[in-house]
């Protein structure tokens, strides 16, 4: 596979929509791929030196995304790939399984996916898009439940390395990430379903966010959204003083019911609360490939109800609604 190629993704985009967006979207790349980034010169060095190995099966209905067959225990090649993968940490995403190395990721992605899944429509033959989908690995899950197209954006050059990886073993599938934010997305108004999960408390202006996330959707199409939130009424917003849960850029986390009221007052319909959950230290926290501090630091220690900062901790939310 040529590094970091973004021709399988402009062929999609000519074969589903007839070529529609290129310019913008291969400008907005290109400059996206220029960013200057000391890491980013680091990894297409890395990314060169991993072992090329057949591509053979890959399972993504499972709760870790499985790609090729396993390499033989303790043997060079496999000792080799596992030390590669180890270079492109923090891991977040997953659990993936490369070619019999396990990744243990900071995020069991796959809890929120048995917790979101079976509330959204049948994602067979959809388009679909991901906005701030990390490493791809829900839409490696999509994939797998029969989705016809799967594009994703992160700007996340990380993230975008780590999806890479997957691609090289896995070959050209109708899965593309490109390393962009929502805002440097044209209004296609043309994916069956778009995706939101732990982006919206990130945005100074959650109604210009949900603005663009309407007019990725074609007429009738499914929005999930998954987002912090708190207790209380349709009025009840938290505007962290400095920091939650150690993490610095949340401006906005509103009530379930303020959720539905601003989804309404964006122009979605049929909007509903499909899942609330509290974030355990079971789905999110550090291993041996994301070391960093993860949610158990977060949280108060004489109480684990309360952030460290004595905010609520961490309770997440799934809302689906159509445009």
């Amino acid at each position: 596979m040529k590094q970091f190629d973004f021709t399988p993704f402009f062929q999609d985009l000519d074969r589903f929509f007839s070529g529609q967006y290129k310019s913008e979207l291969e400008n907005e790349i290109n400059k996206s791929m220029a960013r200057p980034d000391g890491n980013m010169v680091r990894w297409r060095k890395e990314f060169e030196q991993l072992p090329d190995l057949e591509l053979t099966d890959f399972d993504f209905n499972r709760r870790q995304v499985t790609i090729g067959k396993p390499l033989a225990e303790n043997s060079g090649i496999r000792n080799n790939l596992e030390q590669m993968l180890r270079k492109f940490s923090p891991w977040r995403k997953g659990p993936y399984n490369i070619h019999g190395v396990n990744i243990d990721t900071e995020w069991r992605s796959d809890m929120k996916w048995d917790r979101i899944f079976p509330h959204i429509a049948d994602v067979k033959g959809r388009k679909i898009a991901d906005i701030g989908c990390g490493n791809g690995y829900h839409m490696f899950r999509l994939l797998g439940a029969g989705a016809e197209l799967v594009i994703g954006a992160d700007p996340s050059l990380l993230f975008l390395v780590q999806f890479m990886i997957c691609k090289k073993y896995s070959g050209n599938l109708p899965v593309h990430l490109l390393p962009i934010g929502i805002e440097n997305m044209p209004e296609m108004q043309c994916f069956d379903t778009v995706l939101s999960m732990g982006v919206l408390y990130h945005r100074k202006s959650p109604f210009d966010f949900l603005r663009r996330l309407k007019y990725l959707l074609k007429p009738g199409g499914e929005l999930v959204l998954e987002t912090l939130v708190i207790e209380g009424d349709r009025n009840t917003v938290l505007v962290p003083d400095d920091r939650y849960a150690r993490m610095k850029n949340v401006w906005f986390i509103p009530s379930a019911d303020a959720m539905i009221h601003w989804l309404n007052k964006s122009g979605f319909k049929n909007t509903r609360l499909v899942d609330v959950s509290r974030t355990t230290t079971e789905e999110q926290r550090s291993t041996e490939w994301m070391t960093f501090e993860s949610l158990d630091l977060c949280l108060d220690p004489q109480d684990r109800n309360l952030t460290v900062e004595g905010y609520q901790a961490p309770t997440r939310a799934t809302f689906i609604a159509n445009r």
